[in-house]
C-alpha cells in the first residue's frame, strides 16, 4: 500500500496550495529533513524515513490518512487517481534512468518487465535509445515490452539472454543494463551483457539477507560503473508534468483492479506471478 493517490478531507492549520476537494498524489515517504543525507538534496537517502507499508508506519490501504502537505501533489485534470497511483513506481523509474546517465544513441537491455522495467522501456525510447531488449520469463509481459518501445524481447527461461544481446549487437553487448527483477541470475547476466565501459543500475529490491554476485572479473576488465538506485528523487513534479503530456503510458501496466473488501484477493493475484498479471490496484 505505497503507491497511493486520493483526495484531500481536510487541511491543517497553515497549510497553503492544497484545500480539502484537491485530487493528490501522495508520496509514501517521509524523510526526517535534517539529516546530512536530506540536507544535501538527497531525502531518498535518509536513515531516519518512514514509509507506507513499513512498520511502525501503515500504508495506503485504508479509508482515511494523515500525511504532510509537502509530500502531496495536486493531479492535473485529466490524470485519474489511478494515473496518481502509478506516479510512485514512475518516479523509481526516472531516478534509476538518471543513475543511467543514458545518451541518444546508446543500446540499453532491461532485465525484468515488471512495472518498473516496464516504465523504464517507455523512459529509455523517450531519452533516445537506439536499441532496446528486455526480458522476462512471462509472455504477457515481454509483448508489453514490445508494445512500449522495445525492439527485441527474451524469454529468459527458453533462450539466453546474454547470447542474444550479444549475437544482435556483434558482440559489442549493450551500453547501459537496468536490473529490475532481482531474481537468481540476472544482475550477473546483466554484468555478461554490458559493453566496457557501461553502466549497470539495480533496481530490483533485495531481501534483508540478499547477496548479490556476478563474476568480478568481468565488470574489472571492462570498467563497469554500477548504480543502486534508492527509491525516487524529486521526481513527482517531473511524473506528473510527463503524464499529462501523455508521453507515457501508465495505464497498460495495471492489470487487474479489485475494491478494498477483497484486498486478500488483491494479494494473492499480485502475489502469484503468472501471465496477464503486472500491476495490480486496489479502489476505496
Amino acid at each position: 500500500g505505497h503507491e497511493a493517490a486520493g483526495v484531500v478531507e481536510e487541511v491543517g492549520e497553515g497549510v497553503e496550495g492544497l484545500r480539502p476537494g484537491d485530487r493528490v498524489a501522495v508520496d509514501p515517504a517521509v524523510p526526517c529533513g535534517r539529516c546530512e543525507w536530506c540536507r544535501r538534496g538527497d531525502p531518498n537517502l535518509c536513515p531516519e524515513v518512514r514509509f507506507f507499508g513499513t512498520p511502525p508506519t501503515d500504508g495506503a490501504l485504508r479509508e482515511y490518512l494523515v500525511h504532510p502537505a509537502d509530500a502531496l501533489f495536486k493531479l492535473p485534470e485529466g490524470l485519474t487517481y489511478e494515473d496518481g497511483a502509478m506516479l510512485e513506481p514512475l518516479g523509481v523509474a526516472l531516478h534509476a534512468v538518471d543513475l543511467a546517465h543514458l545518451r541518444p544513441g546508446q543500446t540499453v537491455a532491461v532485465f525484468g518487465a515488471g512495472t518498473i522495467g516496464l516504465l523504464v522501456v517507455q523512459l529509455v525510447r523517450l531519452c533516445g535509445a537506439s536499441w532496446t531488449v528486455a526480458t522476462d520469463l512471462l509472455a504477457s509481459r515481454l509483448e508489453m515490452a514490445r508494445m512500449f518501445g522495445a525492439d527485441e524481447v527474451v524469454k529468459a527461461d527458453e533462450e539466453d539472454p546474454v547470447g542474444r544481446i550479444k549475437g544482435t549487437t556483434g558482440g559489442r553487448g549493450v551500453d547501459v543494463a537496468f536490473e529490475a527483477a532481482w531474481v537468481h541470475g540476472t544482475t550477473e547476466q546483466a554484468v555478461e551483457a554490458l559493453t566496457p565501459g557501461g553502466t549497470l543500475v539495480l533496481i530490483g529490491i533485495p531481501s534483508g539477507e540478499d547477496v548479490v554476485s556476478f563474476r568480478a572479473s568481468s565488470s574489472r576488465r571492462k570498467g563497469l560503473t554500477i548504480k543502486m538506485v534508492r527509491r525516487a528523487k524529486h521526481a513527482y513534479p517531473r511524473a506528473i508534468s510527463m503524464t499529462k503530456k501523455g508521453l507515457l503510458d501508465l495505464k497498460s501496466p495495471v492489470t487487474h483492479r479489485f475494491p478494498l473488501e477483497e484486498v486478500k484477493r488483491a494479494f494473492e493475484v499480485a502475489s502469484g506471478y503468472r501471465d496477464g498479471v503486472v500491476k495490480v490496484m486496489v479502489e476505496l
